[in-house]
């Protein structure tokens, strides 16, 4: 191809260590094309501008003169921002193409047109400049990009726009901001083939959780139509999760969450007019069904492992899929700039002790809670009104927005995923935002008092007015190692990746119900019997909850399956103890469509409950349920580190006709590694425990149905609560027995309750009996953690004398 290589350079001839040539963007390109696409990780062709380009354009149109006086007055006061990005932008758009400059992509662009077999392909112009993508500044959307060029005087078009946008208010100020000087950057254009995602789907995705920086699992977000809107914030895109350490065993699918985005907007190829692209409202058939399916989703997760190996560091991605071949491929690829350069040495946990009424929820992003005073932006003309230290209410940001986000204390949208504009700068700010709400801006109003809370999950929560909440430090330096396994009490998987770099030896209670009760809400024996539900409000909402569910059964495996999954996933290889589902008769009813298969009981906590309603005739076949998702997440997606745990078991006959259902329906105890534990909370538990020892391979210690039991006081009661002691000698006895029986069997046994958080002498005693593990809640680890080594330590002295 004659051209200049000072003013062009082919995709495939460029490399990362040609950042100051073609920018970040365009060089991380050539990096993949020049090196992982023998390792399958597909990328578009193309070519890029120089730098060397953009100063021949910048000399020969008298730019540099413009850029420096418009600057001096807006520091001098002279000017607005606004009025000195529009200045700078309207000079370049009106410069002339140098000759040769001209020349070159003129040419580039006939090659790649020759190699993609068409005439005048189609292509995307992005922007890429030199200063950008760096480890400490991501520059995140801030030039332009252009799709559905086609033709020269189009590209060149474009191209001008592209230089242009390096002059947009917000880069200013971002440049500003960082210390960037402004005519040391150059823009590089890079031109690639386009992707026909309009006819298919696309999105961005993380080698990094983009939240708590766990570093096990590749996040994707996914939308149909040109991925622009994703970037945006736009639309509230699908999002997958897949843990990273199974993706090298094609015998099972890894996928830890998939949630159905609602993609209410779709960017597709404009048919004539001034723009090449539009949006149009998405069919209701695609806002129901996912974008990629499991394979796919499968196959972008190992190309994020293969560049994020290659570059060494977490990646931040974009993807496109081709609705003309069915092809993936990979648009752009650059460092991920927040999670990676924390501080992982401490962290700090948010508890929420009061609030008022809940207002809104959306995605969670930061892990703080704050409270101020709402301030609602519809649009950024209104910016000038922002009010700073308040809450920002909006529909939805891009980068115009960033001179007031930084301004602000929270960030609430109505549209946007976890990969959003408003997301990505939240995190780089330190700001908590709550984001695809979906009627923020309806429900909040200006002057209002709001509590806004990250701090409970991936979900993020507006309550109404000043709320009070707590902030412990939690540092991670100087954690002793102990004997006895300090595990953890998990029940929300939204939150299960928060706590990843405590270093517990695993989870020791991880609670279905609460996953049943929060994350599928509906009742298993109302999904199996869907139509002979009586209550047609339930069975309306049941279909509204299983959209894109063709078996409505598969909505309780597969949320459940994926939810529990989260958990293992966070502390694999430790093993994650999973009790299965234990409500309550009246709390069984509550759920949707529950009502018609619960009996009414006087006294449900000594009722149907636990091990007897896994055979009943009442719910048995929803025991069946959790199952399914018991047995898939252990062999579909490879979690082997899941211990399933029995609640309330009474009699040894009971073990005998539970683990007999569990093997029915898949779950033998032994088979493929399978270890079954039981609660240690009846005292029939105590008395036959080496009976029970020969038919499960450990017991958890609950000790407040324990405590409960053993001292016939009601836990809940507000007239007995002096009585209602852990610490009772005959509780103490019961403990003591049932360790010394469980040692004896070679059975684990462990306790999982608050007791050994708040009383020290009570985890000492633990240590004392020689008990294998206590579980506690994160927020407690740390000092539980010191408790037991200090008891050890005593312990020894007392053993060496």
């Amino acid at each position: 191809m004659a051209v200049d290589i000072q003013q062009v350079i082919r995709l495939d001839q460029l490399g990362r260590d040609d950042v100051a040539r073609v920018g970040g963007k365009n060089a991380s390109l050539g990096e993949m094309v020049r090196n992982l696409a023998s390792r399958g990780v597909a990328v578009p062709p193309g070519f890029a501008t120089t730098a060397d380009a953009y100063w021949r354009f910048v000399e020969a149109n008298g730019l540099k003169e413009v850029i420096d006086g418009a600057l001096t007055d807006l520091h001098a006061g002279k000017a607005t921002l606004h009025e000195t990005g529009h200045a700078i932008r309207r000079a370049f758009v009106r410069g002339e193409w140098p000759q040769e400059t001209d020349a070159a992509i003129r040419a580039a662009y006939r090659d790649l047109s020759k190699r993609s077999g068409t005439g005048d392909t189609d292509v995307a112009v992005r922007s890429s400049a030199t200063a950008e993508d760096l480890p400490d500044a991501s520059f995140a959307g801030q030039q332009e990009t252009f799709l559905n060029i086609s033709g020269e005087a189009a590209l060149l078009d474009a191209c001008r726009r592209c230089y242009a946008s390096l002059f947009t208010d917000r880069a200013i100020s971002y440049r500003d901001a960082k210390g960037f000087e402004h005519l040391k950057v150059a823009l590089s254009v890079g031109v690639q083939k386009m992707v026909r995602s309009d006819l298919a789907g696309a999105g961005v995705m993380f080698s990094i959780d983009t939240e708590t920086g766990f570093d096990k699992a590749v996040v994707i977000n996914a939308s149909w139509g040109l991925g622009e809107n994703v970037v945006q914030g736009a639309v509230d895109p699908d999002e997958y999760q897949v843990f990273k350490p199974f993706l090298d065993d094609l015998t099972v699918a890894p996928i830890i969450e998939k949630t159905l985005g609602q993609k209410g907007l779709k960017m597709i190829y404009a048919a004539g007019g001034e723009r090449p692209v539009r949006n149009v409202p998405t069919s209701k058939a695609d806002q129901v069904s996912f974008v990629l399916d499991d394979q796919e989703i499968l196959q972008l997760a190992r190309w994020a492992c293969t560049i994020e190996a290659h570059y060494g560091t977490p990646m931040d991605m974009e993807w496109a899929k081709d609705g003309k071949t069915g092809e993936l491929y990979i648009v752009q690829a650059r460092p991920e700039t927040v999670q990676s350069r924390k501080d992982a040495s401490g962290l700090k946990s948010y508890r929420i002790t009061s609030k008022g009424r809940h207002l809104v929820t959306g995605l969670s992003i930061g892990e703080a809670i704050v409270t101020g005073t709402v301030c609602l932006i519809r649009s950024a003309r209104e910016i000038d009104q922002f009010e700073d230290g308040a809450v920002l209410v909006t529909a939805t940001t891009d980068p115009d927005w960033v001179p007031i986000m930084k301004r602000a204390a929270a960030i609430i949208t109505d549209h946007g995923g976890r990969t959003s504009h408003a997301a990505i700068v939240s995190r780089e700010l330190g700001l908590p935002a709550v984001v695809g709400t979906g009627n923020g801006t309806e429900v909040l109003h200006d002057d209002q008092d709001v509590t806004v809370s990250c701090a409970e999950g991936d979900e993020g929560f507006v309550y109404e007015g000043i709320g009070q909440f707590e902030v412990t430090d939690l540092s991670l330096d100087d954690i002793p190692q102990t004997r006895t396994a300090v595990m953890l009490n998990l029940a929300n998987p939204a939150a299960a990746f928060r706590w990843w770099r405590l270093p517990a030896d695993g989870v020791g209670l991880a609670r279905m119900e609460f996953v049943v009760n929060n994350h599928i809400k509906v009742h298993p024996m109302a999904l199996v019997h869907f139509d002979a539900l009586e209550d047609e409000k339930a069975k309306q909402r049941i279909a509204e909850l299983t959209r894109g569910y063709i078996d409505k059964t598969e909505y309780f495996v597969d949320r459940l399956a994926r939810g529990l999954a989260r958990m293992a996933a966070a502390h694999h290889p430790n093993p994650v103890i999973v009790r299965m589902s234990d409500f309550k008769t009246n709390e069984y009813a509550n759920l949707v469509g529950g009502a018609q298969f619960e009996p009414d009981e006087e006294n449900p906590m000594l009722g149907l409950r636990g091990a007897s309603r896994y055979y009943s005739p009442r719910y048995r076949d929803g025991f069946a349920l959790e199952c399914r998702a018991l047995r898939r997440i252990r062999t579909e997606m490879g979690f082997r580190n899941v211990v399933v745990m029995i609640p309330f078991c009474r009699s040894i006959g009971e073990a005998d006709r539970v683990l007999e259902a569990m093997a029915e329906n898949g779950l033998r105890r032994g088979e493929e590694g399978l270890a079954v534990y039981v609660m240690c909370e009846i005292p029939s538990n105590v008395v036959l425990a080496r009976q029970f020892a020969e038919r499960f391979d450990g017991f958890s210690i609950g000790s407040n149905d324990l405590t409960q039991l053993t001292l016939g006081v009601d836990r809940d009661s507000d007239e007995l609560a002096g009585l209602f002691d852990e610490q009772d000698e005959a509780v103490k006895w019961m403990i003591r027995t049932v360790i010394e029986a469980a040692r004896h069997s070679g059975a684990k046994i462990g306790l999982c309750g608050q007791a050994p958080s708040d009383h020290p002498e009570f985890a000492e005693f633990l240590v004392h009996c020689g008990i294998d593990s206590m579980s506690v809640s994160p927020d407690s680890f740390v000092a539980v953690k010191r408790h037991v080594a200090a008891a050890e330590a005593a312990q020894r002295r007392a053993e060496t004398g």
